[in-house]
């Protein structure tokens, strides 16, 4: 197995071996413990923050102009990179290898967008409500941050937090998944080759029990950043509200498409196969749960399987369409999703089932369930694997009900070629993003926000950098 090559940072120095011991980061496709990273122990966490901390004096107070230079110069480190650090994502994260690609190249465009966005107004006039009074706002960066990335997406989730944090003048402490720490270290060696200041990013790994608790609590540490499971954000708010810290918290998704009878079918198909199998389902945007109108219904489903089963299952390095799943405890909640679905009724039309072909590696087969009801788990809570379950409704506006009868509100998708009713369903749904007659859920020019449980603040553009900004009033009078 490979050794500690792959090392943490603190205040601009790298440490080959952490005093917690060590992680060991497996293949999915294979099973294979392939490589390890050291892990970090409290007095190393408190090491990075306080680099973090010290650090903040000075890049919090650099120019924007200047921060621009080392994201856009990160931006082409990473680009230049694409390739060693695509095969790292899919070694440790198992989607197939083009698809690993896009995401260091999405990485580098959330680089490049948040470097031409360093030098946004601060500042602002305001009217007077006296005579003889200025009144000024200015923003000012809210300190150091604890950047928390998740496994599905491991560089580009990291950049859509490092970026808006650097370019509003932020220092920050990073500490990816523990199950794909190798693309991230990658990712924050571009940044230091970039040419950042020593102590302005730091990179720590270990589990989020362990090291992400104490990061988290640490007093030097002014926000929390964090992409992953409903049930974490609410336990990083209430670790949080100790510090009075601040939060952007993405969570969870349990994505709705709804299909109108008017809709382009194969369009509608060929979206929501997509988006509900890409990565394996392992997204938060994935598609969840689909509701068709009945007049539609038979044909939609039709069209469905017979695109599914158009998909190709293998690792990741080969480039098939769908890779394996992370680890052996997400298939198994893919299993227990589907088991339940069945035990009330639902039938599975494609899929269920582990490929026999595979000896080893998390595989599983794109699932499409009918006859599903809300009863079902499946139609409660986010599956995070690559199973559609396609109800029948009555009218669009059954479906839209169904769409907001849930605790999640991240990302709604609807296909429809009337654009009445495109507008006023994009009205009524209750999600951050609503897709119409298109299934891309995130984009770093516009901004990405949940809705209820699916989290509070905004990743991506200009409405990010306002995330890491605190305002100030300054009230000028004279004589």
């Amino acid at each position: 197995m490979k050794g500690s090559e792959e090392m943490m940072l603190i205040g601009g120095q790298w440490i080959k071996e952490g005093m917690g011991g060590a992680i060991r980061v497996q293949d999915p496709a294979t099973e294979e413990f392939f490589a390890e990273v050291p892990k970090a122990s409290e007095k190393e966490v408190d090491l990075a923050c306080k680099a973090a901390a010290e650090a903040f004096k000075v890049w919090s107070r650099s120019l924007p102009s200047e921060r621009a230079i080392i994201l856009s110069n990160a931006a082409l480190e990473l680009e230049r990179k694409t390739e060693e650090i695509a095969e790292l994502i899919t070694r440790e994260q198992g989607k197939p290898l083009r698809e690993a690609k896009g995401e260091v190249q999405a990485a580098v465009k959330a680089l490049r967008f948040f470097a031409s966005r360093a030098d946004l107004p601060v500042g602002e006039w305001r009217a007077p409500n006296h005579p003889r009074i200025v009144n000024l706002v200015k923003r000012y960066p809210v300190g150091p941050v604890a950047v928390i990335s998740p496994w599905n997406y491991p560089v580009l989730l990291t950049a859509w937090k490092v970026a808006p944090a650097l370019a509003a003048g932020c220092t920050v402490v990073i500490k990816p998944s523990s199950k794909t720490p190798l693309a991230v270290t990658e990712f924050v060696k571009c940044l230091v080759e970039a040419g950042i200041p020593e102590g302005v990013v730091n990179l720590v790994h270990g589990g989020g029990q362990d090291v992400g608790v104490i990061l988290v609590n640490h007093p030097d540490i002014r926000k929390i950043t964090f992409t992953g499971k409903t049930e974490t954000g609410k336990m990083l708010m209430r670790l949080a509200s100790a510090g009075l810290k601040r939060l952007t918290l993405e969570l969870g998704g349990h994505c709705p498409l709804i299909v109108a009878a008017d809709a382009d079918l194969e369009a509608a198909v060929k979206g929501g196969v997509y988006r509900a199998f890409r990565n394996m389902g392992q997204v938060c945007n994935s598609i969840n749960r689909i509701y068709v109108e009945r007049s539609v219904y038979d044909q939609f489903v039709q069209l469905f399987v017979e695109h599914t089963k158009k998909l190709t299952i293998g690792p990741g390095l080969t480039d098939p369409d769908l890779g394996p799943m992370i680890d052996n405890e997400a298939r198994q909640r893919v299993v227990h999703h589907i088991e339940d679905a069945v035990a009330k009724g639902a039938e599975i039309v494609y899929g269920g089932k582990i490929p026999a072909r595979f000896e080893k590696g998390f595989f599983f087969e794109p699932t499409v369930l009918v006859n599903v009801s809300h009863e079902m788990v499946v139609l409660q809570e986010e599956t995070f694997g690559p199973v559609a379950p396609i109800m029948a409704v009555e009218s669009w506006e059954d479906a839209i009900r169904f769409a907001n009868n849930s605790r999640y509100g991240l990302v709604a998708y609807l296909y429809t070629r009337d654009l009445g009713k495109a507008l006023r369903a994009a009205e009524l749904l209750e999600h951050g993003t609503v897709g119409i007659n298109n299934v891309v859920g995130g984009e770093v020019e516009y901004p990405y926000a949940g809705w209820k449980e699916s989290g509070f603040g905004f990743e991506l553009s200009e409405h990010a950098l306002n995330e890491f900004l605190l305002i100030k009033h300054i009230r000028l009078q004279w004589e």
